[in-house]
């Protein structure tokens, strides 16, 4: 069974981090682009940081480069986004998705909120 199971979100001052972790099963993280997106109330989805397919390469929204860093762990099958230096308007749902050219699977999400 394919599944994408986030974790690491909750609540954190301004200026704090966060670990969230998307583990995957019944695919290999590998063999696909693995991209984390966010969506916060009223607000389309917009894409975060994207880790291609066996690459070592990143993209980061402008909005978060510097300050967030993608990376894949390929023994644990699971896709990482550290998340530093964190601000109001980080604040939202985070997705983890995996596209390849036959399949596109999303996670249920997982809230942050940064608030003092």
């Amino acid at each position: 069974q394919v599944q994408l199971v986030e974790s690491g979100g909750g609540l954190v001052q301004p200026g704090g981090s966060l670990r969230l972790s998307c583990a995957a099963s019944g695919f290999t993280v590998s063999m696909y682009a693995m991209t984390w997106y966010r969506q916060a109330p009223g607000k389309e989805r917009e894409l975060v940081a994207t880790i291609p397919t066996a690459s070592d390469s990143t993209y980061y929204a402008d909005s978060v480069k510097g300050r967030f860093t993608i990376s894949r762990d390929d023994n644990r099958n699971t896709v990482i986004l550290q998340m530093n230096s964190l601000r109001p308007e980080d604040t939202a749902a985070y997705y983890c998705n995996a596209a390849r050219w036959d399949s596109i699977y999303w996670g249920q999400g997982t809230q942050v909120t940064v608030s003092s």
